[in-house]
């Protein structure tokens, strides 16, 4: 596993460890069909190599981790999903099970899709200027990649309601003080620090780690059975949403610049 410009995606081993680095900072690293195959087919690849201990995932730049789906390449009719492999979800990861542990360097916004890849990681490393948000209910839509339901388990779920229903991100120091994060380092060295922290895992034994991961997690035969009734359920509320006028609604008013006329319909 080179160093190697995918259309989506760099790919580089570093020893024991691969980096993913999501590769389209021109775009705020918003996720489409590239970038889910990219990241997917490293993952496949990485748990499939004996010799790669840790993955870690991030975004090109020092503005966005990840800005969620590419709302232009939605807008054009093109879906965001890994074609063949729509079952490892968002990115190529949020639904992706691995035993391999994953970790999320955040290296600036993660809204939306990007807070919920961060989420699917097993820990996360965050730059100081890194933010954290599910902006989906300003534009009448909902996190529909995991968000709704794994960020209430994984901070209090007073803070998680605040989150999820007035839209509004938290910084860096916030999530770090309700337990969202792992680590906080200075801006441009979330990388390193996520590199030094995968290979303090890589140094264990690879087949302990991996089976405390899926006991912990809850991972069997590839699968985290316990999540798959709020995935169905989540799938239900969206197609749901997207028969309404509002779900259309939000999206117009945010391409118009304008504040959008919700109608409850």
């Amino acid at each position: 596993m080179t160093a190697a410009t995918e259309t989506g995606a760099l790919v580089e081993r570093k020893g024991n460890v691969v980096l993913i680095t999501i590769n389209r900072p021109e775009a705020r690293n918003a996720v489409n069909a590239a970038v889910s195959t990219a990241v997917g087919d490293a993952l496949v690849e990485a748990e499939n190599d004996p010799e790669i201990r840790v993955i870690v995932i991030t975004g090109a730049g020092d503005k966005s981790f990840c800005a969620g789906a590419d709302l232009k390449a939605i807008s054009r009719g093109e879906g965001v999903f890994a074609p063949g492999n729509e079952h490892w979800g968002f990115a190529g990861f949020v639904r992706h099970v691995v035993s391999k542990p994953t970790i999320a360097a955040v290296n600036g916004t993660a809204l939306g899709g990007g807070t919920e890849l961060a989420l699917s990681a097993d820990l996360i490393v965050a730059a100081e200027s890194a933010s954290f948000g599910l902006p989906e209910v300003k534009r009448g839509l909902l996190a529909g990649a995991g968000g709704v339901f794994r960020l209430p388990a994984q901070i209090p779920q007073r803070l998680a309601m605040e989150m999820i229903l007035t839209g509004d991100p938290i910084s860096a120091a916030t999530a770090r003080e309700y337990g969202l994060i792992n680590q906080i380092v200075p801006d441009g060295t979330v990388v390193e620090a996520a590199l030094a922290l995968a290979e303090r895992i890589a140094v264990n034994a690879p087949l302990s780690v991996q089976a405390s991961k899926r006991i912990a997690l809850g991972i069997q035969a590839g699968d985290r059975p316990a999540e798959n009734d709020r995935w169905g359920h989540s799938e239900a509320e969206w197609e749901g949403l997207m028969n309404s006028e509002d779900a259309k609604e939000g999206p117009l008013a945010f391409a118009e610049k304008r504040a959008p006329v919700w109608k409850s319909r």
